[in-house]
């Protein structure tokens, strides 16, 4: 049912698009609405003394993003979205949380240790881009900056063989957000995501404040 619902709401978006495109003339003012789809490789930024690099870990996004022309050709714009953002990764940062308190360790010989989060995306971009109104193949520079609200978080572990798995960690930063870049030619281009805030509030290893961030690089697709 929620596969037929998506492709009913894919297919309605596409018939819109493509109808406003053929009413289009050269000169015309137009904007890029698209569905987007991102897919990177990631990596912890800051960790802690002692804690090294995260192992492959990788990030999703899916949403839908609103242009706002600033020009009467339509290649210089604003845009504002909404979408769905799922993260994925291996580290070595051990975090435990009980009882709402959350305390941190080195987790560099643990078995495993996974964490993912859940969050709700709101994506701000200044477009330049090669368009016209009857141009759909262009080169595309958006650089903007994108907020995160987290609303679901999971951190586990295996060590000695046991299982450990801690949900929605007090500690974890509900509110974020960083730099965002896309680049490129017509639906495939590079994007970079860079963190401005730490992953945890008021967190520390052995004294030492800990600022882990996330940096993200791969691809996004603009559809429609």
């Amino acid at each position: 049912m929620k596969n037929i619902l998506f492709l009913t709401i894919f297919l309605i978006f596409s018939q819109l698009s493509n109808a406003q495109k053929d009413s289009l003339q050269l000169g015309d003012r137009y904007s890029e609405d698209h569905l987007y789809a991102s897919i990177s490789y990631a990596q912890l930024m800051n960790q802690p003394t002692g804690i090294t690099r995260s192992g492959f870990s990788y990030g999703i996004s899916l949403g839908f993003i609103k242009d706002f022309t600033l020009n009467k050709q339509g290649n210089i714009a604003v845009a504002v979205g909404v979408g769905y953002g799922y993260d994925f990764f291996n580290h070595e940062l051990k975090v435990e949380d009980v009882n709402g308190n959350t305390t941190f360790d080195s987790g560099i010989d643990l078995e495993s240790n996974k964490f993912s989060a859940h969050n709700l995306e709101i994506p701000i971009e200044f477009r330049w881009r090669t368009s016209t109104a009857k141009k759909y193949d262009f080169w595309r520079i958006y650089p903007g900056i994108k907020f995160l609200y987290n609303f679901s978080n999971n951190f586990n572990f295996i060590d000695n063989n046991t299982s450990f798995s801690f949900d929605d960690v007090a500690s974890y930063r509900k509110l974020q957000y960083g730099l965002t870049l896309s680049a490129g030619y017509d639906e495939f281009n590079f994007h970079v995501y860079y963190s401005l805030t730490p992953l945890f509030e008021n967190a520390t290893l052995n004294g030492e404040e800990i600022n882990s961030s996330i940096i993200k690089f791969g691809l996004i697709f603009y559809i429609l």
